[in-house]
């Protein structure tokens, strides 16, 4: 009968709404004893709050310091999407979060696959045995390739000369236009063997790739890892369109030098790391293998990602500082040029007579963030965190911002004051900060970036001084 149909829609009509009632209710449940932090919407979470207090407060770093301060907690719970994530604002449990096993896994997700061309590959957001078998072989085999040799110094004196003869008597210079290409290019020639000359149209084509990329993420994944079906209804919105664009524009290129390498591979002889790789990859006689052409070419595009605009942006703002600082400048100006003599290059032989320019460079990095969230980890199993329970499979993010311009710790954090790393007798005295993570998966990179900003910085001081370019606004 006519009634008994509708009798039918309407239970079809109920049971459909009950169960979207309860999908609803339970998205926005929050799990017991889980870090306090802002309610979430259903299916989006935190996303749109997040995002519009990024927007306000000038970054992801300061919205969860702002959280953290509005919950009055060092440990935040928020959902992103469908995803739980937990931000960690103090020294002590950061220092748990690098040092726990439980928390040494990397996110898997969408966007991280992105990230890699759509697999797990690579070695900075990976975990598990393929993580350790790569991490241990490039650690290994950069030492012998020079990594924190002299060979290293080497070629970054290179670069610096080469970029000491293009700024000449000086002028008007936007530094990262200059200090990028040789950061790159040190990397470049550790991973195939040569250098990049100044003209080189792939020298240009990948510090534009590169910066493009950077902007594309963020730590805590961007809007295609919380909402991944958005690239299906709004490709170029959600960035899925450039990333795409991006992945493949940089694997032709790190590709094509891949193949050039296979041309001329000689056995015994290992150039540079990708010959490393490849000599690798000959021995295994077919057999189930981490050493693929996939993974070498994310383990190349992980070195360039992790160091060159995170090394050239720290610089950056060291430079910047001796502009609104001249005083310290000047101090420091001083005693590279008692160290330094007659020399206008410094080299890593003075690094222990430098405690002035090194407290200056310290203080620029614990002032200034070129990363203030440290890379995300992924939880492996069930755990407690500051007496909260923080769920298996949830994405922790670490504020190291927040611990740098800790006011309890540094008493005035505000005050750019590179006295804070010296002991009363002027002597270089370090304290953690955690610029290149820690444990495990500490940096790779650590004693390049370090060289190479010391051998840079102390030799641009060495040889110019800074100042406004008139009529422009002095830099912040």
């Amino acid at each position: 009968s006519v009634f008994q149909m509708y009798l039918e829609l309407f239970y079809l009509l109920f049971c459909f709404i009950t169960c979207l009632f309860c999908i609803l209710l339970n998205s926005c449940r929050r799990p017991t004893n889980f870090p306090p932090g802002p309610n979430w919407l259903p299916f989006v979470g935190n996303t749109p709050l997040l995002k519009k207090l990024s927007r306000k407060l000038g970054g992801q770093h300061n919205a969860f310091s702002y959280l953290a301060k509005k919950y009055n907690s060092d440990v935040v719970g928020l959902k992103l999407g469908s995803q739980l994530f937990v931000v960690v604002n103090s020294e002590s449990l950061i220092k748990q979060v690098f040092s726990r096993s439980e928390f040494q896994a990397r996110p898997d997700n969408f966007f991280i696959r992105l990230r890699s061309m759509g697999q797990r590959k690579g070695i900075t957001m990976t975990d598990g045995p393929l993580w350790q078998e790569q991490r241990s072989f490039a650690l290994h085999h950069l030492r012998d390739l020079g990594f924190g040799k002299l060979v290293m110094e080497d070629l970054i004196l290179e670069e610096l000369k080469n970029m000491l003869a293009k700024l000449g008597a000086g002028g008007e210079v936007v530094w990262n236009q200059i200090l990028a290409p040789s950061v790159l290019n040190v990397l470049w020639t550790l991973a195939t063997g040569s250098a990049f000359q100044s003209d080189d149209v792939r020298l240009t084509s990948l510090l534009r790739l590169m910066e493009q990329r950077s902007r594309a993420f963020d730590m805590a994944g961007g809007v295609l890892s919380q909402l991944p079906w958005l690239r299906h209804v709004a490709p170029d919105f959600s960035g899925f369109t450039l990333i795409q664009n991006l992945n493949n524009q940089l694997s032709q290129l790190l590709q094509d030098t891949i193949d050039e390498h296979k041309k001329t591979l000689q056995e015994g002889v290992d150039r540079d790391y990708i010959d490393v790789f490849l000599h690798q990859m000959s021995v295994t006689n077919g057999e189930p293998t981490t050493f693929t052409e996939d993974q070498l070419i994310m383990v190349c595009l992980d070195f360039f990602i992790a160091g060159s605009q995170t090394t050239s942006n720290t610089l950056n703002f060291a430079l910047t500082n001796m502009i609104l600082h001249p005083d310290i400048c000047k101090k420091a100006q001083l005693e590279i040029d008692h160290v330094l003599g007659s020399r206008k290059i410094s080299s890593m032989a003075d690094k222990n007579r430098l405690p002035y320019t090194e407290a200056v460079l310290l203080e620029s990095q614990r002032f200034q963030h070129v990363v203030p969230i440290s890379g995300p980890r992924r939880v492996v199993s069930d755990t407690k965190l500051d007496d909260f329970h923080i769920p298996e499979g949830t994405t922790v993010l670490i504020n190291v911002r927040d611990v740098h311009h800790n006011t309890e710790k540094w008493g005035d954090p505000e005050l750019f004051r590179p006295e804070r790393f010296l002991d009363s007798s002027g002597k270089f005295c370090p304290q953690e900060l955690y610029l290149f993570s820690c444990g495990k998966r500490r940096c790779l990179g650590e004693s390049l970036a370090k060289n190479f900003i010391l051998l840079f910085f102390a030799s641009i001081l060495r040889n110019y001084t800074m100042s406004p370019s008139p009529g422009k606004p002095i830099p912040t």
